[in-house]
């Protein structure tokens, strides 16, 4: 299975290059709201994900950033971002992702991440090996303080204050610091090649992170993640990563408006 999902995210990226940078097919972005937008690769590269893995694994179900749905109810759910870190795409900045993520009987299990203007592809699951590039990975490594790092995400509505307690709370209460790189499946594989300790987000999709998290536990990671409680759909707050930087981090999560 890891090679099929490789090749097809592979074949998605090239989907994703062909409008990237100016290289020939015309982005046509829209905005969804403010500083979130949307372009016809996003809905080129998905549309050709959706279609690929209907034709793989026609008894499963699916469920896309850009609103591909299909089998809600089945057990097992393919969960795509086409392109996450569309803002850093139009803007011509490499970190962005395809990112292609199995949900499985209520928890992730498996994920292929395709950064095709990086070329990194990260792959692996609770029961597969983790693979960069083809190499193997070895576990996150454990925390040192003294060169601790965050990598932090906020969505387009998060509250201003929410995002500086956030930093404040990096900086100051953790005397760690921070990196915020546009893309939350570009940070995870920072995370997984141990650039940086955790990864901090607020106002996700499943789409963001399903990908990511079975490799990051693999690899010895935790989330703050409960599935029990958070549906496909919703958006919610997380932090993984190291289960030390997840323990110091986690109060960074119970923020509330003053």
């Amino acid at each position: 299975m890891r090679d099929q999902l490789i090749e097809l995210a592979e074949a998605a990226g090239r989907i994703g290059l062909s409008y990237f940078r100016g290289a020939g097919a015309e982005p046509g972005v829209e905005e969804k709201g403010h500083l979130d937008l949307v372009t016809q690769a996003d809905r080129e590269v998905e549309a050709y994900l959706f279609a690929e893995l209907q034709r793989l694994f026609p008894e499963d179900g699916i469920c896309g950033e850009e609103g591909s749905v299909l089998r809600p109810d089945a057990p097992r759910q393919w969960v795509l971002d086409p392109i996450d870190g569309t803002f850093n795409f139009v803007r011509g900045m490499d970190p962005w992702a395809v990112s292609i993520g199995l949900f499985e009987n209520g928890a992730p299990v498996f994920g292929v991440i395709h950064a095709p203007a990086r070329g990194e592809t990260l792959s692996g699951g609770r029961d597969v090996e983790v693979l960069l590039n083809g190499q193997p990975l070895p576990p996150l490594p454990r925390l040192d303080r003294s060169r601790g790092v965050i990598a932090v995400g906020f969505s387009t509505d998060t509250p201003l204050d929410k995002e500086l307690a956030a930093i404040r709370g990096i900086v100051g209460d953790l005397k760690m610091t921070y990196r915020h790189c546009g893309s939350t499946t570009a940070a995870f594989l920072m995370l997984a090649a141990g650039q940086v300790d955790a990864c901090l987000g607020f106002g996700v999709r499943s789409w963001d992170v399903m990908a990511a998290l079975p490799v990051i536990e693999r690899l010895g990671g935790v989330s703050t993640i409960d599935w029990s409680v958070s549906d496909l759909m919703h958006k919610f707050d997380y932090v993984a990563g190291s289960p030390e930087a997840v323990a110091l981090a986690r109060p960074l999560l119970d923020w509330r408006p003053a």
